[in-house]
């Protein structure tokens, strides 16, 4: 993900010297760790819909909660939007995001993929969700021998593997999901086999590990989907060439499924714009907003009855079998929980 910029700084700056007067419902200050360049749509329709303008500052996730913190009551935002559930549920815990009372919301997002309800109202909703998949050389990787996340870590896959940081969130969400499955002392086990099964020392993003993979750097990786579909649906030749030699497995379909990460949204605790960050979430789970989420960004939808139009994601539930796959069930703030003991697991098996 994108550090802040120098630009994101100083908006947050401005922001937070709006006077009061400025707090209107007719302006929303978002808080967004999504740096998409197709979300813009997504903004520029909900401000025609409603007339709220919006003021955004990109950040990462851990950025954002770490200035929401620091600034307290005086805080501009209104909307926090970040994309991972373990920095949800942090943000969470943490007393940073106001409940939110809302049937539209309640009635759109299934219980899974939002947090557990109060009587004040639910602390924040996902809106997307993201596979974590493996992806393998087709030519010197069998299927069967990387179809659970188990095996990444077993020694018959020695020399194969390439990821990014294993402390990089999507990871560390991963593996707080494996050690609520499998035990913690299984789960260490299972990292050092991953340390040990490296190609080379982690580094680079998701799409640098596709790229890998069909370079022969390595002949597999870990991913999220929206990484692969972007590639899937590349014009690029070179983007063609590499899709051609990799394969793409669900893990665990056969246990306890592939795991999820969610990308979500909720209402910062000191927001001003209060009606206007409720319209916005409200929005987010709408069946337009969902189908820029998925048809954008290659994301997941997460509110009931949406169907898939987009070509990489049905051609990867294609490759799996079916028109679906099983997804992982698992709280958040399980996951969230667990990252912790799933961090030191990480120093001391040298997982860098």
């Amino acid at each position: 993900m994108l550090k802040p910029t120098l630009f994101a700084l100083s908006a947050i700056s401005i922001l937070a010297t709006l006077p009061a007067q400025a707090q209107d419902n007719k302006t929303l200050n978002l808080y967004s760790a999504r740096h998409y360049s197709t979300d813009e749509a997504l903004y520029a329709d909900f401000t025609k819909a409603t007339g709220i303008k919006i003021n955004r500052v990109d950040a990462d996730d851990a950025g954002i909660l770490n200035r929401l913190r620091a600034e307290g009551t005086s805080s501009p935002a209104d909307v926090i939007l970040l994309v991972d559930a373990a920095r949800l549920w942090k943000g969470e815990i943490d007393g940073l995001f106001a409940p939110v009372k809302s049937k539209v919301l309640d009635d759109a997002i299934p219980a899974q993929y939002r947090a557990k309800a109060t009587p004040e109202g639910t602390p924040w909703f996902g809106f997307s969700t993201r596979a974590r998949v493996v992806v393998y050389s087709k030519a010197s990787v069998k299927r069967e021998d990387v179809d659970t996340y188990e095996e990444l870590g077993d020694a018959k896959n020695k020399g194969k593997v390439c990821t990014r940081s294993g402390s990089h969130p999507y990871n560390l969400s991963l593996f707080g999901a494996v050690s609520e499955h499998i035990g913690a002392a299984a789960t260490e086990t299972w990292l050092k086999g991953i340390a040990d099964n490296m190609a080379r020392a982690p580094k680079g993003g998701d799409t640098d590990q596709i790229r890998a993979v069909a370079a022969g750097e390595c002949a597999i990786g870990l991913t999220n989907t929206y990484y692969l579909a972007r590639l899937m649906r590349s014009d690029k030749a070179e983007d063609k060439a590499a899709m051609d030699k990799i394969g793409i497995v669900f893990p665990n379909q056969n246990s306890w499924g592939t795991h999820l990460n969610i990308a979500g949204g909720a209402m910062a605790k000191n927001a001003k714009n209060r009606e206007a960050a409720v319209k916005f979430l409200e929005y987010l789970a709408s069946p337009s907003a969902q189908k820029y989420f998925a048809d954008g960004n290659n994301e997941w939808p997460t509110a009931k009855g949406m169907k898939i139009d987009n070509p990489a994601l049905k051609a990867m539930l294609v490759g799996n079998g079916g028109d679906a796959f099983k997804a992982e069930t698992i709280p958040s703030s399980v996951i969230g929980m667990n990252q912790v003991k799933v961090q030191q697991m990480l120093d001391r098996v040298g997982y860098k």
